[in-house]
């Protein structure tokens, strides 16, 4: 099978999913989605992922501003 074969199915899944009740329809895309899958394709849930604001200035914003606490010594009384 190759790629235009997932891709037809993936299309032709989604097609009757928009005329189904909604336990089918979701059910039809998440089998979309598992051919897309086949096809390399991100799947639904990742492409409405969004990606985090990275600072300006990254490298200065894991510089702490503070010297480090210091830590009591840990060793156990004799």
């Amino acid at each position: 099978m190759n790629d235009d074969y997932f891709k037809q199915q993936a299309d032709r899944i989604r097609a009757m999913a928009d005329k189904a009740d909604p336990f089918t329809r979701k059910r039809l895309l998440d089998l979309a989605e598992r051919y897309d899958a086949k096809l390399g394709r991100p799947s639904r849930a990742t492409r409405q992922l969004r990606l985090p604001q990275v600072p300006e200035h990254s490298s200065e914003a894991n510089v702490p501003t503070s010297p480090a606490p210091q830590l009591p010594d840990a060793r156990l009384p004799r």
